[in-house]
């Protein structure tokens, strides 16, 4: 496997192929900006909002917070392990089918394909996920919801261990193995044969010797030096097969690494946030949901499972982004809740002004800004979600030395066509389809930003690495419109998950 040299040629240069970079990986980052956004304001119209306002009253203004905002960031975690699963079947199969050789890294067929699946089934999965949440919502409520999100939460443990069962006994794995068996007894014959060959013109060099050699040793001895030749050959052949077969093992083995850790991450970082939803939604399904103890008790809640998931001796990635996700979940929920409360406030202060509402139009109203919050709230950090782990995706790819260039430019390729069909999508999918497909595309846009993020910090020199930063930055600012505050919250956490290796 061959690295990129990233120190080569001057700073000016390094610099400069920095900036391209980067400018790529930023802007298809903004441009996911103005379709979600787009997408945000139909979902929070008054036809799709009205059966959250419902159900406010059922759940309470912090069950509803915490209920959108663990379904957004399941749904998002789903849609990219989704991605990956099927990225790493293309490539498993892709590479135990040796189809890339001499190199399987070097492989642009390998990436490609793995990454065209990977991007797609993300925003496919996302699309569907979308569209059944829309669907659950419309029918059965926000307990609905709370019912299906809980059952689907208990099921990903179980799902866990048949994966790793079936993963183990993929068919794909035994197809390079069988391959290699067949070709080291195909060497072993050869091998055999040749030592044959070899004793029998030693036999017949000793007998043209002891008869004075003449024209007939010269042609053993020109014989024998073939057979050499045969013989180096095949063990330079012999010595390449065998480091192919390492580099497949090798690749296959992380591979493996890489989807089982995602699935793990996506069986148990989800219990903290659902735990959390099923408290709160349930105070308030039982009449608490606008008591000050519901407060009390989901600030309590969060606290002491992040203590426990942070004090484990076995600390793992899954624990990061639940811990993450939990308190995200719980900053949703205060959101929704404040939202309410600003509406009471300015209801108060007409009062006093001689402006007075009625309580149900105060109630309505309530209800109203209290959904707009957890819509907006839950698909921010949901985008948040995909953009990170996408790019802790696009970062373990440059560190693997799959091409920096090609990652970045590959993915952000990948990303546009794909805005673009779900552009032209649109009036198929419904809302919730659009939402949930946008968040997939997102989350192919952040592989190609983890990628220039890991870039910039692997250059020799601080010229590139500021270049790199500097086109990120301002590719996406320009693309995305300027939205200072959403993407200069995107573009650090990007980073970190880049610098991140869960593996």
């Amino acid at each position: 496997m061959k690295r990129s040299k990233l120190g080569a040629g001057s700073t000016s240069l390094q610099a400069a192929v920095g900036f391209a970079l980067g400018a790529v990986a930023g802007c298809i980052l903004g441009a996911t900006e103005d379709p979600v956004d787009r997408v945000l304001s139909a979902l929070t119209a008054a036809r799709p909002l009205k059966p959250m306002m419902e159900e406010v009253r059922t759940v309470g203004a912090l069950g509803l917070g915490t209920l959108v905002g663990a379904t957004a960031l399941t749904a998002a975690m789903t849609s990219v392990v989704a991605g990956v699963i099927l990225a790493a079947v293309i490539a498993s199969v892709f590479v135990a089918s040796r189809s890339c050789m001499p190199s399987h890294t070097d492989s642009a067929g390998l990436w490609v394909s793995a990454g065209l699946a990977g991007a797609i089934g993300s925003t496919l999965s996302g699309a569907t996920l979308g569209v059944v949440i829309e669907r659950i919502v419309n029918t059965c409520g926000m307990v609905g919801l709370l019912w299906a999100l809980s059952l689907f939460t208990l099921i990903k443990p179980p799902l866990l261990l048949v994966f790793r069962l079936l993963w183990g006994e993929d068919a794909c794995c035994t197809l390079g193995s069988t391959h290699w068996t067949r070709e080291r007894e195909q060497n072993e014959t050869s091998e055999a044969q040749q030592r044959q060959r070899e004793a029998e013109l030693m036999e017949q060099r000793i007998l043209a010797l002891e008869k004075g050699g003449g024209a007939r040793g010269s042609e053993l001895r020109s014989t024998w030096a073939a057979e050499q030749r045969e013989r180096e050959e095949r063990e330079r052949k012999k010595r390449e097969s065998e480091e192919a077969e390492m580099e497949q093992r090798t690749i296959q083995d992380w591979i493996s690494t890489v989807v089982v850790k995602h699935v793990e991450f996506l069986a148990f970082s989800g219990i903290p946030m659902t735990v959390v939803a099923m408290v709160t939604s349930g105070f308030g399904v039982l009449g608490y949901g606008g008591h000050q103890v519901v407060f009390i008790v989901l600030l309590a809640l969060v606290a002491v499972i992040v203590y426990l998931l942070l004090r484990s001796s076995d600390f793992k990635f899954w624990m990061l982004v639940g811990c993450m996700g939990m308190i995200a979940t719980f900053v949703i929920a205060m959101l929704t809740l404040h939202a309410g409360q600003v509406v009471v406030t300015t209801a108060m202060k007409m009062r006093a002004a001689g402006g007075g509402q009625s309580k149900e139009s105060i109630s309505t109203q309530m209800n109203k800004q209290s959904s707009v919050e957890a819509l907006n709230a839950a698909v921010f950090v949901a985008r948040l979600c995909q953009l990170c782990l996408g790019a802790t995706v696009g970062g373990a790819l440059v560190r693997r030395a799959a091409g920096e260039v090609r990652v970045i430019l590959g993915a952000a390729s990948v990303a546009g066509g794909l805005l673009a069909g779900v552009e032209a999508l649109a009036p198929v999918l419904g809302e919730g389809g659009r939402a949930g497909a946008l968040l997939g595309v997102v989350g192919a846009a952040g592989v190609s930003v983890g990628a220039a993020a890991a870039v910039a910090g692997a250059w020799s020199s601080w010229s590139g690495t500021l270049g790199t930063v500097s086109g990120l930055v301002l590719g996406a600012l320009g693309v995305g419109r300027w939205h200072l505050v959403n993407i200069g919250l995107q573009v650090p956490a990007a980073y970190v998950f880049a610098m991140t290796n869960p593996f």
